[in-house]
């Protein structure tokens, strides 16, 4: 394998896809560059508040990438690197780009509100109800892993005795607490910087120009100054408290702004991987890696840690989720970045193409394990962003007058891949809090006009506190008890984005035939794996295995069976059955020439900090 030569084809692939393909959907759908968005027609200073796209991007490309584009590719090339890089591109492109496009342009239509609106407005009450739940878990089940997996590159561990684990132990504890120091210092900065410039017009330039400062000076005070040191349940706690407030607190005080600072940082990872990847391949030291072209249907981790195993189908398929296609997108797309969309013909740029650069990731990461892959193999590196990490900044290593900066460059992208998964949880908290509102809003009723035990349970803090002690709670408990039916959850939530989509369009009179092969192909991947779990568990049971972990595991497994079943039933007979008159979602539908006033039609009220000038 030659790293550089797949990087480089990767890219071209992958700008051909956003402009030939993305295009096409964005003229089949009815895209209109002169339509009002949600962002500006309830604008409320809370939850919509529009933003140019290059902040919008910044803050859904920070939210959807978490470490899935760096975990699923590495633990899936021990199928070999054809099949992982296959699915990244041709999933990317067919599956994921379009999926988040879908989801992005579907809530636009429908006041920017979720997928489960959609569904409910397109399918019915009770397919929507049903969304709702399944949604919400799946989001609990996000909030628990990613705080576990953030406070545990926060924390500071006891150092042992012995003189050989104390050095390691130090060393790690350094790096988590400059860590640690530089993600607060990125939430303080962010704060302030909102509140600093909110309703001033300022230069795209100026504002690209002093984020790269602040995160440069960011870093460095982080690097030199590392002064928190807290144990994992202290930063569990405080991790709680801070999702708490950053999902209720209104976007342009923290989630614009530090998405938006935070996004160079990811940006700047990127950056450095290419320059590693592409240095390397010149000098000739990732032309010829060692890594199989494809191992087999059948693969086996054997002593690695990180590796995944067992049928290419659906394995493959389920453990690349986010390089390739994911349900989590849906969430952000129809969640957050639908109420801060500028113009509707941003959609494409900011979902298509930011899944596109998720592709790339996955692309990187691909290229980071097979430099490294004997190491990878034999359980030399515990966890994927260790060989993210090492692969990356081994390849500098070996650019001439680059030798130096190994270390440096590996803590750095420990860090970029923290900041990942920081941002997705805040922004996972938030989407959880809208499903738990919507599950307790009736069909046809605005959440504000709610009366009684409902007006309650939709209240923000409500809904967030409820949020919050369950995904903490879960993550300081046991998450590992329910995380290996995460995949199947998170690509069944996927497939239900497809149908979502599907139905909408086609309530809406345009053409949906391009969602019928990769929501069909993700229903049978979703159902095959948790069928293969279910026998998997039933086998166990009968051979006496009584645990808590997995009579939960088949229970859950059964359940999301079910609703699989039911939603795709109720999903497939709107698509496919007789159509009546378009829904209110799809009044004007895809079409948007007559479905309310145009941009053009009143001005822009962009209040934040990053206004067009």
């Amino acid at each position: 394998m030659n790293a550089m030569l797949i990087l480089l084809v990767s890219i071209v692939v992958l700008v051909l896809g956003y402009i030939l393909y993305g295009g096409w959907l964005a003229k089949q759908w009815g895209v209109k560059a002169d339509r009002i968005t949600p962002a500006h027609e309830y604008e409320d200073g809370k939850d919509y508040v529009p933003a140019p796209p290059y902040v919008v991007l910044g803050h859904h490309f920070s939210s959807i990438a978490g470490a899935g584009p760096i975990i699923g590719p590495i633990q899936a090339a021990i199928f070999g690197w054809v099949p992982v890089l296959l699915w990244v591109l041709i999933g990317g492109i067919f599956f994921g780009a379009m999926h988040d496009f879908g989801a992005l342009f579907a809530s636009i239509r429908h006041k920017g509100q979720t997928l489960a609106t959609v569904i409910q407005e397109n399918v019915d009450g009770m397919a929507k109800r049903l969304f709702c739940i399944f949604a919400y878990l799946t989001l609990i089940l996000v909030v628990a892993a990613f705080a576990s997996i953030v406070a545990s590159t926060f924390a500071v561990s006891p150092v042992p005795a012995d003189a050989a684990k104390a050095a390691t132990v130090e060393m790690t504890n350094l790096a988590n607490t400059r860590t640690a120091m530089i993600s607060v210092l990125f939430i303080v900065v962010a704060i302030i910087f909102g509140f600093a410039t909110r309703g001033r017009r300022i230069r795209p330039i100026f504002n690209v120009g002093s984020a790269i400062i602040i995160i440069v000076l960011v870093v460095t005070a982080g690097f030199m100054f590392p002064v928190i040191e807290l144990d994992n349940t202290m930063w569990m706690v405080l991790i709680g408290i801070y999702i708490l407030l950053a999902s209720v607190a209104p976007v342009w005080i923290l989630l614009q702004p530090r998405d938006y600072l935070s996004s160079y940082l990811l940006y700047g990872m990127i950056a450095l991987a290419l320059v590693g990847i592409v240095g390397s391949g010149i000098t000739g030291a990732s032309t010829d890696l060692s890594i199989p072209a494809f191992t087999g249907f059948v693969a086996d981790a054997g002593t690695s840690k990180v590796a995944a195993s067992g049928f290419l189908f659906p394995a493959l398929f389920i453990t690349i989720a986010c390089g390739a296609i994911s349900g989590f997108h849906s969430l952000v797309a129809s969640g957050t970045t639908s109420k801060q969309l500028d113009r509707e013909i941003e959609a494409q740029p900011i979902a298509y193409g930011g899944m596109l650069l998720e592709c790339l990731v996955a692309v990187i990461s691909l290229c980071a394990v097979a430099f490294v892959f004997s190491g990878y193999m034999d359980g030399s590196y515990t966890s994927p962003t260790q060989v993210f990490a090492a692969g990356i900044s081994q390849m500098l290593g070996l650019i001439p007058g680059l030798a130096g900066t190994t270390d440096i460059a590996y803590a750095l992208l420990v860090l970029a891949v923290s900041v990942f998964c920081l941002t997705s949880l805040d922004t996972a908290t938030r989407l959880a809090r809208y499903m738990f509102q919507e599950l307790f809003t009736p069909q046809g009723v605005e959440m504000g006009d709610l009366t009684g035990w409902r007006k309650v349970m939709t209240n923000p803090w409500v809904a967030t506190v409820i949020t919050v002690v369950l995904g903490v709670g879960l993550g300081l408990t046991g998450y590992q008890l329910v995380w290996p039916l995460f995949g199947a959850a998170n690509q069944l939530l996927a497939a239900l984005g497809l149908l979502a989509v599907c139905a909408w369009l086609g309530n809406a009179g345009r053409n949906n035939k391009m969602f019928y092969v990769p929501m069909a192909f993700m229903l049978v991947v979703t159902l095959t794996s948790l069928a293969m779990t279910l026998y998997g568990k039933c086998v166990a049971l009968a051979g006496g295995a009584l645990d808590a972990a997995t009579i939960l595991q088949l229970l859950i497994a059964l359940l999301l069976i079910v609703l699989a079943i039911v939603l795709a039933v109720k999903g497939l007979r709107t698509i496919f059955g007789k159509k009546g008159e378009p829904p209110a979602g799809g009044a004007g539908g895809a079409t948007g020439d007559a479905a309310g006033p145009k941009t053009a039609d009143r001005p822009s009220r962009m209040p934040t900090w990053a206004s067009r000038s």
